[in-house]
């Protein structure tokens, strides 16, 4: 009856949707700093991250793939384990920060969650280094939630305020892979996290529109969910999608106390708030025009389809839009 529902709706809205298999892959979460180097040092001190690469990039194709004029910014890539992130850092005027009074059920909210193979130990790196707690400390989540009973996680700041997970999975939980033994603290990302306002419109945009499928839902609740998010009252619906391939995306719709404040409709992608994550699909062009038809009910952010060169070959098609609730995504065709 969903499924038909859904179906209808687009028919009304006069907005088709396109194949199921649309992104092939989840790859690099972009974060937004405001000090390179000091960012760096926190990921590859603290989280034991690994730089891949680094460069910096101007022009017009970028300005017109990001929707600002005039920007020139620093990317390191970041790896650990299998998962990268992407650190941003506009050079030239940057973007707005974090608001302090940022909190967990806000709509703009998006952090990375890291599986650690030792929670204890983990949380003793994190306090050494005097991270910010956004948890009041590592909470176990009880068997009142299945889906989730035995998990161990901590929310806590980098930097820049950005909000980070480290996250347990004790024995059938979580994937195969990180069960797998290798002496090693920090392991890999497992997902990223958004806020939702709703869960149906939002998988109606990733699984029926991009093709990431939904692998299953939680309704989390209790004192343990309150203390880990720092939300008194606080119950969400998590739904988690993933991709044949990269970390998962994860939903978290706020039942209680609800949604907090929305994504601001004036976001511009130097903000700090504005993560994107990079999506590789496989018909860039037929996804950009769908979805920068003036019947589409989503926001595209780059002015055209930008295609990218290196030494003068053409190397991959991309565009930036947003989701329902204003989380950006980054899609990119890699080119042959």
């Amino acid at each position: 009856m969903k499924k038909i529902f859904i179906a209808v709706c687009c028919f009304l809205l006069g907005f088709s949707l396109v194949s199921s298999s649309q992104v092939k892959k989840v790859d690099a979460i972009g974060i937004i700093v405001s000090d390179m180097d000091r960012s760096e040092k926190f990921y590859s001190e603290v989280l034991q991250f690994k730089k891949i690469s680094d460069q910096e990039l101007q022009g017009e194709n970028w300005e017109k793939l990001f929707g600002v004029f005039g920007i020139r910014f620093r990317v390191v890539r970041m790896a650990l384990g299998e998962e990268v992130i992407d650190l941003v850092d506009y050079l030239t005027a940057g973007g707005r920060s974090i608001p302090e009074d940022a909190r967990s059920n806000d709509l703009f909210f998006q952090h990375i969650a890291i599986v650690v193979s030792d929670m204890d130990s983990a949380y003793k790196i994190l306090r050494r280094f005097g991270v910010q707690h956004v948890s009041t400390g590592p909470q176990t989540l009880p068997a009142s939630i299945p889906a989730a009973a035995g998990i161990k996680a901590f929310y806590f700041h980098d930097p820049d305020h950005h909000n980070l997970e480290i996250i347990y999975f004790p024995k059938g939980k979580g994937q195969d892979k990180w069960q797998k033994p290798g002496g090693k603290i920090f392991l890999g990302i497992d997902h990223t996290a958004i806020g939702v306002s709703s869960t149906d419109k939002s998988h109606q945009f990733y699984q029926h529109l991009l093709g990431i499928e939904r692998k299953g839902d939680s309704w989390n609740k209790g004192i343990e969910q309150e203390h880990l998010n720092n939300v008194e009252g606080a119950s969400l619906h998590i739904t988690g999608y993933r991709s044949a391939a990269g970390p998962g995306i994860e939903f978290l719709e706020y039942i209680k106390p609800g949604p907090g404040k929305k994504y601001p409709a004036d976001t511009r992608s130097d903000d700090l708030w504005s993560w994107h994550t990079s999506l590789h699909v496989e018909n860039a062009e037929k996804l950009f025009q769908q979805l920068k038809s003036p019947r589409s009910p989503y926001r595209v952010v780059s002015k055209e389809l930008v295609v990218i060169k290196r030494d003068g070959k053409p190397v991959q098609k991309s565009f930036l839009a947003r989701d329902p609730d204003g989380h950006a995504l980054l899609f990119v065709e890699t080119l042959d």
